[in-house]
């Protein structure tokens, strides 16, 4: 596990933090990995009832850490990140998220896939895909306007802006803001309480709940090829090397 993520298991819940805030918590590959074992040890532990995910300090995650992105090899075998899509969108075990600051890319289409989230009053949300060269990933093609109609998801995912908590809470991705001090304190009994109710009833009404899982797991796919594609592109590529050029 990377010490760039922590997981501590506790009273039926497994908590991961996100403890890169030097660079806002992107991600990479080593963070992936520990998120999707995190994501499997709770699926698989009978003793884990709920998951909670959060950041560091005043930051939840700003997406991928491009220079890594870029510099990963080949991989044999399902990619980290490829088992943190597919173990998210699995899971019929609650997901909480506590959202400290930033959430960018996938760290905001992560959020999606939680059941209850949380965000402070500093939170920043935004979904830079378009302006990347890249697509929408992890099935947020199709849940963003399950959530909020397709006008508002192509404003969000076309022009790319910021929206703050106040907007999040309003759209519905946030189901409530909290001060700073207090955020990760009431994630955490809301995890716990969560953890002591009946477990089958819990995850029958989490499938229930959620969108038709074949028809997300069909779109995630065609995101990935698309993604792949847009990823391999010159005009991607331009776009890539221009943010990762240092700055005079």
């Amino acid at each position: 596990m990377s010490d760039q993520i922590r997981t501590e298991i506790a009273e039926g819940v497994c908590t991961v933090r996100f403890t890169r805030p030097e660079k806002k918590n992107a991600l990479t590959r080593e963070m992936y990995a520990g998120l999707a074992e995190a994501i499997e040890r709770t699926e698989a532990d009978d003793s884990i009832r709920c998951l909670l995910i959060t950041g560091s300090e005043d930051v939840f995650c700003a997406g991928n850490d491009i220079a890594d992105f870029r510099s990963r090899p080949a991989e044999s075998g399902p990619r980290p990140s490829r088992r943190v899509y597919q173990g998210l969108a699995r899971l019929d075990k609650p997901v909480v998220a506590a959202v400290q600051g930033l959430a960018i890319g996938i760290g905001f289409t992560m959020l999606l896939h939680a059941d209850l989230v949380y965000a402070a009053p500093e939170a920043r949300f935004r979904m830079p895909f378009v302006d990347l060269g890249v697509v929408p990933e992890l099935g947020s093609s199709l849940l963003v306007p399950w959530i909020v109609g397709r006008h508002r998801a192509a404003e969000l995912m076309f022009l790319g802006e910021f929206f703050d908590a106040a907007a999040a809470e309003r759209l519905g991705f946030v189901n409530r803001i909290i001060p700073q001090a207090e955020l990760l304190p009431n994630a955490m009994a809301t995890a716990r309480a969560l953890a002591r109710k009946p477990v089958e009833s819990l995850r029958a009404t989490k499938r229930l709940l959620r969108p038709d899982q074949p028809k997300l797991l069909a779109r995630m796919e065609e995101e990935l090829e698309i993604f792949a594609e847009r990823l391999a592109s010159a005009e991607t590529q331009a776009i890539m090397a221009k943010v990762l050029k240092p700055k005079a």
